[in-house]
């Protein structure tokens, strides 16, 4: 059984989740960050003995056996490549991809293992499964999903939100949204059901941003040595 560390390029290094990333990665024997590639050449080319590499040199960084992305949609489209031309697994959170950056994540699918997700807290994760369980076993009941989050939040519902009323719509149920934006909240989602007489609610609070960073290393690890396809953060929490 190999015991080695995955090997983790980081892809978007200086923004606030790629910061947490190597912070998080240099705190786990499981993981070695071998390249982090920021968009602008680095000021220091090794940090905290982290290699780094402009965005424009990334067909140069050293062998990885998987890719953590959380970057802008103009540099997705590289690492993607990159990761289908090496043959290696892709986790990636970047928002705001649009059609043609979503068709080639299907194709490159059939190639790679791969996530890409809007949230990778393993405990979102968790409750959109519960919340699929419910759906199914409570047909005509309504369902709402109330999120919030800090004030400069600017899309609603949350792409969380929307991921968790696509658990609740695969059982065909109409989900209503509400959104609220106030102080500091990091997130909070929660899921009522209600029936006649009785209601139930599923709630998931997030109190530090360190969970999403935590859950991408996590899938991270999971994928290396699967086959190719488009995986969920569910299903990679064993």
């Amino acid at each position: 059984m190999d015991t080695s560390p995955t090997r983790l390029l980081i892809h978007g290094a200086s923004g606030r989740m790629g910061q947490a990333l190597l912070r998080l990665a240099a705190e786990q024997p499981a993981c070695t960050v071998v390249a982090a590639v920021t968009r602008r050449a680095p000021a220091q080319r090794v940090v905290d003995g982290v290699p780094h590499f402009a965005a424009t040199e990334l067909g140069g960084v050293p062998a990885f056996d998987a890719a953590v992305d959380f970057s802008l949609p103009e540099g997705f489209d590289a690492v993607l490549g990159l990761c289908v031309d090496r043959g290696c697994p892709l986790v990636s959170g970047t928002t705001g991809i649009d059609a043609a950056q979503q068709d080639a994540l299907t194709t490159a699918a059939t190639r790679i293992p791969l996530v890409w997700a809007s949230n990778f807290s393993l405990g979102v994760a968790v409750l959109a499964e519960l919340v699929e369980r419910a759906a199914a076993a409570l047909p005509g009941w309504d369902v709402d999903i109330v999120e919030s989050h800090h004030v400069h939040k600017k899309d609603a519902p949350s792409g969380t939100a929307l991921t968790l009323g696509q658990a609740a719509g695969s059982a065909g149920q109409a989900v209503r949204y509400a959104s609220l934006r106030a102080g500091d909240i990091v997130g909070e989602h929660m899921v009522q059901f209600t029936g006649l007489g009785e209601r139930i609610e599923l709630t998931h609070r997030a109190t530090h941003r360190d969970i999403f960073a935590r859950g991408a290393l996590h899938v991270a690890r999971s994928l290396v040595g699967r086959p190719p396809g488009a995986y969920r953060v569910r299903d990679l929490l064993d």
